[in-house]
């Protein structure tokens, strides 16, 4: 049985770039603040092995180092929050074993994860998330001479395919669901950013060359024991495009479930919290994607505010409050351009499967009135189906209001086996 062994005055889950932010801030105060993160690096998805990200370099390295030479912030790497071990106290798992983990206040920044929705051929070897791809090439698969195509919705796709590009990958094409018209002026806004424009055009030069279609998504994905190819649609022209790698991402959904273990009420699938990033649970804060997809600059600033607040700095808090309201009216910007089309709902067969740990299939769910009754029937639960993936599939194909009962707070690692090297 785990003891408590450290306690925190402010206490941070996630070292991405609203953490790194938070953990910074609340540190200025001179208290004592915990970092933890799964990874045994610190900056999440978007700045591990931040040099894969040119663009970003700079502004990573200004928070990555800020953390590293503080010496209130003490870092927990590698290491898993397994649940809730009292009041304020996290039960934490990591290679060395087990622990409990207190706090007076605790930063959710808990991120993001892929939406995936089912066609036919998703389960195929080498149909990988877009994000999942990028961070596998990080980590060592070798990408380079391999030919990608990258598609789905949202900022994510180009960033992705651009990482690739630099790990030696072939990127055949990107394929965005979202039209012309919608992309159009969403581009006109990103322009005015002097700091997004910068991005975009780094961007720009690496994909140069690579076809880049809107109004497109896939509506197959075809081979033999690994994918071959894609099938393509836009409009109504389809065509083919061989490939070894389909990287594939619908789009983000907030990581809320270590805050919906301490009761946090949510909203629309994120983290409700007031403008200093306080949730309804008083000494639960949250900051970055777990409150709402927004991209790089509402995650700083919610991490920045989140760490002043917790740490008692109201002011300096109050202070970012401009740069907030920018940040949330980019993010609605974002989501009506990347809204996901309604065709997306009909391409799943009766025959394609939608959750992979059990092989249920689409014909098995589609009579289902109730997400419980259907997990019941079909057995989910009997070999540890977490719901990660189909539970996310079934709120979108169905509409269905999804509450699983035992809510996973990370993803299993079995998941890289649809990896083929």
């Amino acid at each position: 049985m785990a003891d408590e062994e450290r306690h925190y005055d402010v206490l941070v889950v996630g070292a991405g770039p609203a953490g790194l932010a938070a953990a910074a801030r609340a540190a200025e105060r001179g208290i004592r603040v915990g970092l933890i993160d799964n990874n045994p690096e610190v900056g999440g998805q978007i700045w591990r092995r931040a040099s894969g990200h040119l663009q970003y370099l700079p502004v990573a390295r200004e928070w990555i180092e800020r953390v590293a030479q503080s010496p209130n912030i003490e870092r927990i790497g590698g290491a898993y929050v397994a649940g809730l071990a009292g009041t304020r106290a996290v039960a934490v798992e990591t290679a060395q074993g087990s622990q409990n983990i207190g706090f007076t206040r605790i930063i959710l920044a808990t991120g993001a994860r892929e939406l995936m929705l089912p066609f036919p051929g998703w389960t195929l070897r080498n149909v990988v998330g877009a994000g999942a791809l990028q961070a596998l090439s990080k980590e060592g698969l070798a990408v380079k001479g391999k030919r990608v195509v990258v598609a789905g919705s949202g900022p994510l796709l180009l960033a992705v395919a651009t990482s690739l590009h630099y790990a030696g990958a072939e990127i055949v094409c990107v394929a965005e669901q979202a039209p012309w018209w919608r992309l159009a002026g969403f581009a006109l806004r990103v322009a005015s950013d002097k700091v997004k424009a910068r991005q975009g055009r780094s961007i720009r030069r690496a994909l140069r060359g690579v076809p880049y279609h809107a109004g497109a998504w896939p509506v197959e994905a075809y081979g033999g024991e690994r994918v071959e190819g894609v099938t393509l649609r836009a409009g109504w022209r389809k065509w083919r495009e061989s490939c070894d790698y389909l990287a594939y991402s619908s789009g983000l959904l907030p990581n809320v479930e270590l805050a919906t273990l301490f009761g946090c009420r949510t909203e629309r699938g994120a983290v409700s919290v007031d403008r200093q990033q306080r949730s309804s649970i008083f000494y639960v804060y949250c900051a970055g994607e777990i409150t709402g997809i927004g991209g790089l600059e509402r995650s700083l600033v919610e991490g920045e505010i989140a760490g002043y607040a917790a740490s008692g700095a109201q002011e300096q808090a109050q202070a970012l409050a401009a740069r907030r309201r920018s940040a949330l009216d980019f993010s609605r910007a974002l989501e009506r351009t990347f809204a996901l089309r309604g065709a997306l709902r009909r391409l799943a067969a009766p025959e394609t499967v939608i959750c992979r740990c059990e092989g249920i299939k689409l014909r098995e769910w589609s009579a289902a009135q109730a997400w419980r009754a259907q997990r019941a029937q079909a057995q989910c639960d009997k070999t540890g189906c977490e719901g990660r993936i189909c539970c996310d599939a079934a709120q979108y194909l169905f509409g269905w209001r999804v509450n699983p009962a035992r809510p996973a707070l990370y993803p299993d690692p079995a998941s890289t086996a649809l990896i083929e090297a």
